[in-house]
């Protein structure tokens, strides 16, 4: 398996964001509450979306925001256009959290880019197989 991508990308992944969830732990934040509250960075979002982004199952997430929730970290909103729709938005101690976290992730990030020179092709690389799989699994559906 040592030259099989997906397994590549798996054990790469682990390894190296082990270190940051280490880091995580010891400032007492989850690894589901850190991306989630990466993810709402870019403004509010559905259950739905933030499940998938954070690669967890959609009750999982519920879950996960209910706690976050009650720590006072997110609230949830019906969509103004579309009453169907509940979009969760970071509460003033969420936003407080984040920049720090993000803070901390980059900090993380910079060292690991130090250690491997080539990180910003394998960046780059990674996002145009992100996009082409994306583009796939769009035409199929």
């Amino acid at each position: 398996m040592d030259d099989y991508l997906l397994s590549l990308l798996a054990r790469a992944s682990h390894v190296v964001s082990a270190e940051f969830h280490e880091r995580l732990r010891s400032r007492g934040v989850s690894v589901p509450v850190w991306r989630v509250l990466a993810t709402l960075s870019g403004g509010p979002e559905t259950v739905t979306v933030l499940a998938e982004a954070c690669l967890l199952q959609q009750p999982t997430m519920t879950k996960v925001l209910d706690r976050m929730e009650r720590a006072g970290l997110v609230t949830r909103l019906q969509d103004a256009r579309d009453r169907r729709l509940v979009r969760v938005h970071l509460a003033p101690k969420g936003e407080a959290m984040l920049g720090d976290l993000l803070s901390a992730a980059r900090a993380h990030e910079a060292e690991v880019v130090a250690r491997h020179p080539d990180a910003a092709a394998i960046k780059d690389l990674l996002r145009s197989l992100i996009s082409r799989q994306a583009r796939r699994q769009r035409m199929r559906a």
